[in-house]
């Protein structure tokens, strides 16, 4: 291990960091550093999320910057506010002892003209999403001629979002002799392209392997029936008494529902989806992050940019839409040399998921049974007992209460006062769980599955009848199937049209009815996806009148002659 200031840091900046609490650098700082310092290249660098990035390219960037030049130097792009705000307050705290530089975030839902007003005042380094920047500078209240460096930071992160346009329109208006800093945790196709493009010649840097999850985090997975997967979600957690962590769930209405039930059950839970306002967004995230809330029930949308290190257990309600979300997802545990815990619970028809997952990520999963009632309650028990045996006694208040106590069960021998607290504490468990069934599936239950006739980009295509109740991927080729019809739908990515919104949204209005989906395509404006021709006419009519937040949507026949971006509809 090297110390910062081995690796070049000065001591201003070690100064701040040792109080901050770091001592030795981790691996990606030993690697990206020295190169940032002493390489005027453009880097590409893969690592996950949580292993050290911020300061890996913060520390030798705030070291390099010309304080006298109250214009910005260096631009860090991220695709939250949430994201954009830790790591404007991490480079802060770097430079601690540096008065000449001035670090401003810039972010969408916070007032703009109080951003344009600290810009005028004079920053070194802009940490921004892509959206609000755009604003800027089509306003013209922002300068990028002076920019040396571009960090995309989470770039996989950013284009999943929809960022793709946004961040092509910002580095064609950034300097070209500036350097850019690639930051991902995994490489899809989409970040490869932007490299290509927009990168000349970069050092690659891999912490780990390319596109693989992080090595201190087990990965389980159990397999349910579809109508099982809450009561399994409920034994999980009560067979973790410590458990602190993130349950992913598809969607906004099935993330609300899950956490509502999970309250309602006496956990500690809540909610963080796209309906809520950003006041409540920032409230949730706030008792969550000082462990006030033990579990987050979230959407991928709104837990992008929440980063808190000490996470036990990522529980996956239901797998993501793509892969390089499941590595997103689990990586969220398992930081800063901790380890965690990562679950999927499976429906009968996802089981071969597994294999294309364990290939993508380069890890084993382990196939787990749920805990039985027994199994929980004595858990619990031992868990209890652990805390009871490491409890604080030195408190000179307690012993005042010990002579009243004494006589109060000097009828009771040792045995029976055990018996007492163990029936006061557990007696919940004890009466919840005394006839539990067994909601594991037996595994000749999966002969015969359709695993092996899914190709390389089948991930999001999963079969008809899951019988999860949402809307189905159908099996597909490159080019589209066969009987399948092209609509159109007048909300994009700008309007917060994702695919999982498009399935929530089909869902909603068809009352239940299963309509298979094939290929999902998103633009800024509008939403393409493809319908079997014979459930057209059903969709349509169903699609009638149906709003999407406040407005109302519309659906056609897609004009493949016509851009969706400029027209959407024909006729």
């Amino acid at each position: 291990m090297f110390t910062f200031e081995e690796l070049g840091i000065s001591q201003q900046y070690v100064r701040a960091i040792v109080e901050l609490g770091f001592e030795a650098a981790m691996p990606v700082q030993e690697k990206v550093i020295p190169l940032v310092l002493n390489e005027n290249q453009d880097m590409i660098v893969l690592a996950q999320t949580g292993t050290g990035k911020t300061a890996a390219y913060g520390l030798p960037l705030i070291q390099m910057i010309a304080p006298e030049v109250n214009n910005p130097q260096v631009l860090v792009l991220c695709p939250t506010r949430e994201l954009c705000m830790q790591i404007a307050d991490d480079l802060n705290d770097f430079a601690k002892f540096n008065n000449d530089l001035t670090t401003l975030p810039v972010f969408g839902g916070s007032s703009i003209d109080v951003q344009i007003k600290a810009l005028r005042k004079g920053i070194q380094i802009v940490v921004a999403t892509p959206g609000r920047l755009l604003d800027l500078i089509r306003r013209k209240a922002i300068k990028l001629n002076q920019i040396r460096t571009v960090v995309l930071d989470e770039a996989d992160e950013m284009l999943n979002m929809g960022f793709s346009e946004d961040l092509r329109d910002i580095l064609e208006t950034v300097p070209p002799q500036r350097r850019a800093l690639l930051f991902s945790a995994t490489m899809p196709s989409e970040v490869a392209s932007i490299a290509r493009k927009y990168m000349k010649d970069p050092i690659e840097v891999t912490i780990g392997t390319k596109n693989a999850g992080a090595e201190n985090i087990k990965h389980v997975y159990y397999t349910v029936h579809a109508k099982d997967k809450y009561p399994a979600l409920k034994r999980i957690v009560d067979f973790y008494p410590s458990v602190y962590g993130i349950v992913f769930c598809r969607t906004r209405k099935e993330t609300q529902e899950i956490a509502d039930k999970l309250i309602q059950d006496g956990y500690n839970a809540e909610s963080l989806h796209g309906d809520l306002s950003q006041i409540q967004r920032d409230t949730v995230m706030n008792k969550f992050r000082i462990g006030h809330i033990r579990l987050l029930v979230a959407t991928d949308v709104a837990a992008r940019g929440l980063d808190v290190e000490n996470l036990t257990h990522i529980i996956n309600y239901n797998l993501p839409e793509d892969l390089d979300s499941y590595t997103h997802r689990s990586g969220r545990t398992g930081r800063a040399g901790r380890f965690g815990t990562s679950i999927i619970l499976l429906n009968l028809k996802e089981k071969y998921l597994i294999k294309k997952i364990e290939k993508k990520i380069n890890k084993t999963f382990t196939s787990s049974t749920v805990p039985t009632g027994r199994q929980i309650c004595e858990k619990q028990l031992f868990s209890m007992v652990d805390k009871m045996e490491k409890v604080d006694i030195d408190n000179e208040e307690i012993d005042t209460y010990l002579p009243q106590i004494y006589r109060k069960l000097e009828w009771l021998d040792k045995e029976e006062i055990i018996k007492r607290f163990v029936a006061l504490e557990f007696n919940r468990f004890i009466e919840y769980y005394k006839n539990a069934q067994d909601l594991n599936v037996p595994e000749d239950n999966f002969k015969g599955n359709r695993g092996e006739k899914f190709g390389k980009k089948d991930w999001k295509d999963r079969s008809h009848g899951n019988d999860d109740g949402k809307p189905d991927w159908k099996e597909r080729n490159q080019g589209g199937e066969a009987g399948f019809t092209k609509l159109i739908i007048n909300k994009g990515r700008q309007d917060g049209m994702f695919a999982a919104e498009l399935m929530e949204l089909i869902n909603r209005n068809t009352h239940g009815k299963k309509i298979r989906l094939g290929k999902i395509e998103l633009t800024k404006k509008a939403a393409i996806f493809e319908v079997p021709g014979s459930e057209v006419g059903q969709l349509m009519k169903s699609l009638k009148n149906a709003r999407f937040g406040d407005a109302a949507v519309k659906v056609d026949f897609l004009n493949e002659k016509k851009s969706p971006n400029k027209k959407f509809f024909r006729g």
